[in-house]
């Protein structure tokens, strides 16, 4: 397995997997947040790691503020569930009357996802706070939770986060590999018991996954800290996503201080600190992410890369061995063989090995893209056309479903 240019982070974009069938009405831009889980959202990484919190080292230690100029904007933790003035006159004028007569829950979830009211798109690309996401009428699911539980609040609805495994799925930027985690919210009424906080009996819970693809025996509640930590964490990916190591660190710096038991946030820490050259650092926040963790991993995958920079070939080698023998066939494997193939134009061992690839994350737009290329080249062009279809559909940006629907386009001309 070569690990030498691949590096691994959990990231939390998405909530949902299957938006149009928990929620039919919804419009067409976010029916395609049912992609996978994000993102936002949790994997077995982040069930284990709020397990227990961290021992010995403290978060500071691992700070190096020096090596680093100030961010280029403004990193405020307050921002991320404030509600603006714009949101506020939502809730008290354009939507009064419609939770009043369906009440609270109800009537703010079908005013956020009804087709006809905010018409909020998908866009993965970036995650906003609350404002942000309310203001662009965009977002990917974590900043769509994220503002509606902000706007729950602010109408006085106790708002709970729980997070869920589930089949884990894969994105990448680059030599970037991004694992797509899930958590849920639940907006509880007011209770008309003076001795309870809220009424557990009266809750919607909005989650998209359907419940047969979710284990809730491995369902956890989260804390509003390691909410915003990971809101922190994606900022960070993103920042690295563009090439931006040094707002990556700010980013996952404060990750890390909002909830310095969450450990994602220390291993994209060392993703940035391999980044920025600074091998030694990330050498040593990746050791401690993996003594916490033992079998995390993505946090295993980095610290052979950044063992094997620092010349430590054996070690290296020795992670890369265990790696190997509890994952044989990573993600993304049959599709690199698939690209290889493509270049060798061997189509058809290419199409099978995108097949093999699909089999693990029928959501991937990337996988369908590339099988719709192979059908093509085989002159299968019913078949290409079906997942290039596909492909626009489960695409996670603007820019992807423009791109892929331009390409369908064309195919359906030859038809």
């Amino acid at each position: 397995m070569d690990l030498s240019t691949k590096l691994w982070i959990l990231f939390f974009p998405k909530l949902c997997r299957a938006f149009a069938r928990s929620l039919p009405k919804l419009p067409l831009e976010l029916t395609r947040c049912r992609l996978k889980t994000i993102a936002i959202l949790l994997t077995t990484g982040v069930l284990a790691s709020c397990a227990v919190a961290p021992t010995g080292s403290q978060p500071r230690d691992f700070f190096h503020d020096q090596l680093f100029v100030q961010p280029s904007e403004q990193i405020n933790v307050g921002d991320v569930f404030a509600i603006s003035s714009e949101m506020k006159r939502y809730l008290s004028t354009e939507i009064a009357d419609q939770l009043r007569i369906k009440g609270l829950q109800q009537g703010l979830v079908d005013a956020l996802y009804n087709q006809q009211q905010l018409k909020i798109r998908y866009d993965s690309t970036k995650t906003r706070n609350a404002s942000e996401t309310f203001h662009d009428r965009v977002g990917n699911c974590l900043s769509l939770s994220i503002m509606t539980a902000a706007l729950a609040q602010e109408l006085g609805m106790p708002v709970r986060f729980k997070s869920l495994v589930v089949d884990e799925t894969w994105a990448r930027n680059g030599n970037l590999y991004f694992s797509v985690g899930h958590i849920n919210l639940t907006l509880s009424s007011k209770s008309t018991n003076i001795l309870r906080k809220f009424d557990g009996s009266a809750q919607i819970t909005i989650d998209f996954i359907p419940p047969g693809e979710v284990r809730g025996e491995h369902a956890h509640d989260l804390a509003k800290e390691t909410v915003i930590a990971m809101y922190m964490n994606n900022r960070a990916a993103e920042a690295l996503a563009r090439g931006n190591v040094n707002d990556a660190y700010w980013w996952s710096r404060e990750a890390i201080t909002q909830a310095p038991e969450f450990l994602n946030p220390y291993n994209t820490l060392g993703v940035v600190y391999r980044r920025h050259g600074n091998l030694l650092e990330a050498e040593r926040v990746l050791t401690y992410a993996l003594r916490q963790e033992p079998e995390n991993m993505r946090v295993m995958s980095n610290l052979a890369v950044v063992l094997n920079d620092l010349g430590r070939t054996a070690d290296a080698q020795l992670l890369t061995a265990r790696i190997e023998k509890r994952q044989p066939h990573p993600p993304y494997h049959f599709f690199g063989l698939g690209q290889a193939a493509m270049l060798a134009k061997d189509y058809s061992a290419a199409s099978a090995f995108f097949e093999e690839e699909l089999r693990r994350d029928e959501y991937n737009h990337e996988f369908h893209f590339w099988l719709a290329a192979a059908y093509a080249e085989l002159g299968k062009l019913k078949l290409s056309h079906k997942h290039l279809a596909k492909a626009m559909e489960f695409s996670t940006t603007v820019k992807a479903r423009e791109m892929y629907a331009a390409k369908f386009d064309r195919l359906k001309a030859y038809k």
